[in-house]
């Protein structure tokens, strides 16, 4: 075993608080290298050593035995939190904060997606933490000296303790001072780069207690209008286009617009989608607007057109109110409303977030079964086959119908079974994400294309609004690798992938008796909506929506919370993400055309703010089922 120091300075030096301090700061550092693009060793330092002295004080303050013990209990939740950091980061490009913990439920169901994205250096960060607890349950002489280590006297009682109390106020002082000046950047992570990572931990739990509250008796239908730019239309065309139709809205998941007219090899990869996207309604420039629910999240925002809440999922957020949205409008009007997913319905609380929606009933895993399981449900085949027979009944009825159906199959990790590969990748996608998902994708649209052929042959095509689209974004730029970021650039994009690309999904709307038309302008999940019900025949008066018609509304402000740090925002010409202010912000032209002039003018970046603050007082506001 290793000889303890003898001389003091010796014994401080190669003592648990100093040791363990430099192991926090080296994982401190490879989050950071992993996050930050333009990682700064100097400012990992500066900020992140006060924010473990805080914990390692408090240990030598109040901890008199078992101090090993403490300081590896505090490294491996410190360790724990940077963990997280570095695995969400990965998917979700944002900084997470412990407002995820609603969610650890859900890992077992998306497990296969999180071992996907772990890479193997992202485990140094717990090598110290293996090697201690190795020592301590093989070796008693590692025991011995471990807790001999530990328990060594550095100074005499009285002036450890003063010394770590000192050294607690110091610490928090300076945590203060390093944060303080990053308190009002926009972009979290800009935000959490200037603070630390642990510092910025602290100051989201903190900052939630401040949130100034918007006044929800503000929030008027005049007040968004004005906000988004849209004038009120006397006479908006496709009025009543579709009235009387049944309703079919489509939800394709992880399906990214990009696919649509893709060709690898000369292969078609959506066949379906693209003859769809010739023979109907096709929007092109149409974005997501999810957050931490991801698939769910697109459910609640197309139904509602209302914004996820700035943390959590919609679901467990919003699950317990009665939230206004299509299934209760079109009751009003006479409609049979239903939802069709073939896993449990407890994923994702979607048990409360179908009742609060107002529909009449939900088709789940008890309906659809296990057979032909794909991922973590009956394939899309079976959803598809197993839902056209309840439309058919229910159109039997005479009573017209609003039926969502979300489809599952191809999910992330899109690691697809063999018996459903329908396509032969290019020798340099094999084992590659892009790859995968392109196989996956390619099932996805082959069992939607058997979906609408039932649907002609039944009839029902013909009496029924069909609305597909994406539900996010599939390819996350922050978890691809070099070589897999060049497959897309040389072999789809000819230009770098970025978030203009990542955000992008399709819609595609199928009117009955309408003619081929692409729609050029900018459209977002929370336009669904009111875009329905204009073809319909409803009218939202005195109804609070954020979403906006897009037959009669192209030009567009949209705001984005997830993917994309606070502030972000798309517009007519591209996606503007923040940094720590306006000012400093980034902008991603479509196409990747060169602009001279930020996509988004400093007004717009405050217009986009202010909405997602009256969406979330909006939503507050309403009232709980059952009350």
């Amino acid at each position: 075993m290793i000889r303890l120091p003898r001389n003091r300075w010796g014994r401080i030096l190669a003592g648990p608080f100093f040791v363990f301090s430099v192991l926090m700061v080296m994982k401190m550092i490879l989050a950071g290298v992993v996050v930050f693009e333009d990682h700064d060793f100097w400012l990992t330092l500066a900020t992140g050593i006060p924010s473990v002295w805080v914990f390692f004080c408090l240990i030598e303050l109040l901890v008199a035995r078992r101090r090993l013990a403490a300081y590896l209990i505090v490294n491996l939740l410190l360790t724990g939190v940077l963990f997280a950091v570095i695995m969400y980061y990965k998917y979700f490009g944002i900084i997470v904060t412990y407002h995820a913990a609603q969610q650890i439920n859900q890992l077992t169901e998306v497990k296969s997606s999180v071992w996907s994205l772990l890479h193997v250096q992202f485990l140094l960060v717990f090598v110290d933490i293996a090697v201690f607890l190795l020592g301590l349950l093989v070796s008693r002489r590692f025991r011995a000296w471990a807790r001999k280590w530990a328990e060594a006297p550095q100074f005499a009682r009285v002036s450890r303790r003063k010394l770590a109390a000192a050294g607690l106020a110091v610490s928090v002082l300076w945590c203060v001072a390093v944060s303080w000046p990053h308190k009002d950047s926009i972009n979290e992570i800009k935000k959490a780069q200037g603070m630390g990572i642990l510092n910025y931990e602290a100051y989201a739990a903190f900052a939630d207690l401040l949130e100034e509250e918007f006044d929800p008796a503000l929030v008027t239908r005049e007040a968004i209008d004005e906000l988004k730019g849209i004038r009120p239309v006397t006479n908006p065309e496709g009025w009543g286009l579709a009235k009387g139709k049944n309703l079919i809205v489509i939800q394709l998941e992880a399906f990214q617009n990009f696919l649509i007219g893709l060709h690898l090899d000369g292969r078609e990869v959506t066949p379906a989608m693209n003859r769809l996207a010739r023979e109907e309604w096709y929007f092109p420039r149409f974005f997501q607007q999810v957050g931490q629910g991801n698939t769910s999240d697109a459910e609640f925002v197309v139904n509602t057109s209302l914004h996820i809440p700035r943390v959590g999922a919609a679901s467990v957020v919003y699950g317990h109110k009665e939230l206004p949205g299509l299934p209760r409008l079109l009751k009003a009007y006479g409609y049979d409303t239903m939802t069709f997913h073939t896993n449990d319905v407890v994923f994702w609380n979607r048990k409360e977030l179908y009742p609060a929606l107002g529909f009449d009933r939900y088709y789940d895993r008890e309906f659809f079964g296990d057979e032909d399981e794909v991922m973590f449900g009956a394939s899309d085949e079976v959803l598809y086959r197993k839902t056209a027979d309840v439309l058919e009944q229910a159109a039997a009825s005479g009573r017209p119908f609003y039926a969502m159906v979300v489809s599952m199959s191809a999910h992330h990790p899109f690691n697809l079974p063999e018996r459903k590969y329908r396509m032969e990748l290019p020798g340099r996608y094999e084992g590659t994400l892009v790859g995968d998902y392109i196989r996956a994708q390619n099932y996805a649209d082959e069992a939607l294309g058997q979906f609408v052929e039932r649907l002609k042959q039944s009839g029902l095509w013909d009496t029924s609004v069909v609305v597909i689209y994406g539900d996010h974004v599939g390819i996350p730029k922050y978890s691809l690798t070099n070589y897999e970021k060049k497959l897309l650039q040389d072999d789809i994009f000819g230009r770098e992938y970025d978030v203009q690309d990542m955000l992008n999904v399709p819609l595609i709307i199928h009117v009955p008796g309408e003619l081929p038309t692409v729609f050029g302008g900018v459209g977002g999940q929370t336009d669904v909506l009111p875009t329905v019900a204009n073809l319909l025949g409803i009218p939202l008066d005195g109804r609070i929506y954020f979403g906006q018609d897009l037959l009669n509304h192209p030009v567009n402000l949209l705001p984005e919370r997830y993917y994309l740090p606070s502030g972000s925002l798309i517009t007519m010409y591209g996606v503007f993400v923040p940094g720590r202010e306006y000012e400093d912000g980034q902008s991603y032209p479509f196409d990747g055309v060169k602009i001279d002039r930020p996509v988004a003018t400093k007004d717009q970046f405050e217009r986009a703010l202010h909405l997602l603050a009256m969406s979330d007082s909006y939503t507050r506001s309403l009232p709980e089922r059952g009350k």
